[in-house]
């Protein structure tokens, strides 16, 4: 039942992802949201997209979206909801870094049960169901369509030494240096969006440390394959690391606390 679901959610995540790169291949206009957070034409397209076929989904949900939360279109949640991400990475959208995804998660209870990550213009997809596995698949983004086999993926266990980190191209701190340099970090691999989830989970990178601002779509995703791939994603307090990251967490405005996500 699961496995058909996520054929369901890479459907909507590929279709949205065809959209995008339609207009990521034209000369298009970048604005900027109340936030100061940059918002394209491909972000709006795409969001309508994915709500509708969400929605049409047998076993749909509310679904909490970004460009709609920034209007302040907050459904009542409850415990089983849809967090979606459209275009996670605008910035590099707009730089054409090819490094922006589009990302769909299902929460239960708080935490991201199922979630894909879409990459168009790298052609790739990545998707997980915690407790059924997680699994990478080639694509072609600008047709919206699969090219390759699923093939599982999982993290790989933490070294005793040299440690290999991800972390964002645009968001690192004289803060996350300091983390690094106190966990062991021997390498680093730089990403942009949620393509850093990805990294820890195909056994790339052992550890990934956000000491920045995100927003509950940003992550749940990622999060969700990573589980799937048997990582894990724990609050972090300064340098100790609490219970898991969780959702729906109106309270905070669905913004996250300070995180560390980490492979088996």
């Amino acid at each position: 039942m699961m496995m058909n679901f996520l054929s369901d959610l890479r459907r909507i995540a590929l279709d949205a992802g065809r959209e995008i790169m339609a207009i990521y291949n034209t000369d298009f206009k970048a604005a900027e949201k109340a936030d100061g957070s940059a918002v394209t034409e491909a972000d709006e397209v795409a969001e309508r997209l994915i709500v509708k076929e969400l929605q049409s989904l047998k076993d749909s949900a509310p679904i909490l979206a970004e460009e709609a939360a920034s209007r302040g279109e907050i459904p009542d949640l409850g415990q089983r909801f849809f967090l979606v991400d459209p275009l996670d990475g605008t910035r590099e959208f707009v730089n054409r870094t090819h490094e922006f995804t589009v990302n769909i998660a299902l929460v239960e209870g708080g935490t991201p049960i199922a979630g894909i990550v879409l990459a168009p213009a790298l052609n790739k997809v990545w998707i997980g169901a915690v407790g059924e596995g997680a699994f990478a698949q080639e694509i072609d983004g600008a047709k919206g369509t699969t090219t390759g086999d699923r093939t599982p993926i999982s993290a790989r266990p933490r070294p005793e030494a040299s440690l290999i980190a991800v972390a964002s191209r645009s968001h690192r701190s004289a803060e996350t240096e300091a983390l690094l340099s106190q966990l062991g970090v021997a390498d680093f691999k730089p990403a942009g969006s949620s393509l850093k989830f990805c990294l820890v989970a195909e056994g790339e990178a052992d550890v990934y440390p956000r000491l920045g601002r995100t927003m509950e779509w940003d992550t749940a995703a990622g999060q969700a394959v990573l589980m799937a791939a048997g990582g894990r994603v724990n609050v972090l307090d300064g340098t100790e690391e609490g219970g898991p990251l969780t959702y729906g967490k109106a309270e905070r405005g669905y913004d996250n606390p300070h995180f560390i996500a980490w492979g088996a």
